[in-house]
């Protein structure tokens, strides 16, 4: 497990294409979460992409498919992303976490949320992500994603509507994580905190809307 492990610690800056990155991730040992997962699920997009999405970590529906973004949360996502004017062609989709942690619930695995260690110790392949990709603007959906993209843990109420700059520079904005929606029961509230999401991702589509003028 450790020459797996400095392996990839060695390899990390000479990674220059997605591909060579996934097949990095898929090979990471870096934490215990690659043991009970399928797979690592890399981020999908152009590599040209001006706006990136960092959420928390693949769903079961994830984990089986190697795609992010692919079960009921991406759904909601799609549809926010269009009513907020952004073209999912522009868009390169994520995770902090890019193995599925879960526990066994009969024969179901359910979803638990990554700790600090697992955040931390995948922060290399988000940061590798970056290098390559180097979006104009990058949105963190929920707490996990924004731990991952900022250094830090945030309260995502209180940075939700600014826009925010890392040290490179580079535009972020911070938001719910989509899946968050789906745990809403009452309609009403859906519908307010659905339009809620759509509103904080406008200001990345004015960024977005610069870059691709």
């Amino acid at each position: 497990m450790r020459e797996k492990t400095q392996l990839n610690l060695e390899l990390s800056p000479k990674i220059t294409s997605l591909q060579e990155l996934a097949k990095a991730e898929n090979e990471c040992t870096r934490c215990p979460l690659y043991k009970d997962a399928t797979r690592a699920v890399p981020g999908e997009g152009r590599k040209s992409a001006h706006l990136m999405l960092v959420g928390e970590q693949p769903g079961d529906k994830e984990d089986l498919s190697g795609k992010p973004f692919v079960g009921p949360a991406g759904r909601v996502l799609d549809r926010a992303l269009a009513e907020a004017g952004i073209p999912r062609t522009e868009v390169f989709v994520t995770n902090a976490v890019k193995h599925f942690k879960h526990e066994m619930r009969g024969k179901r695995r359910l979803h638990k949320r990554p700790n600090a260690y697992e955040i931390e110790r995948c922060k290399i392949w988000l940061d590798r992500e970056r290098a390559i990709v180097k979006p104009a603007a990058i949105v963190a959906l929920g707490a996990t994603g924004a731990r991952s993209l900022l250094g830090r843990s945030v309260t995502i109420g209180k940075l939700r509507g600014q826009t925010l700059h890392l040290a490179d520079g580079t535009a972020a904005f911070v938001t719910i994580h989509p899946s968050w929606l789906l745990r809403i029961d009452d309609d009403a509230d859906k519908q307010r905190e659905y339009d809620n999401f759509v509103a904080d991702l406008r200001p990345a589509a004015r960024v977005l809307r610069k870059e691709v003028a």
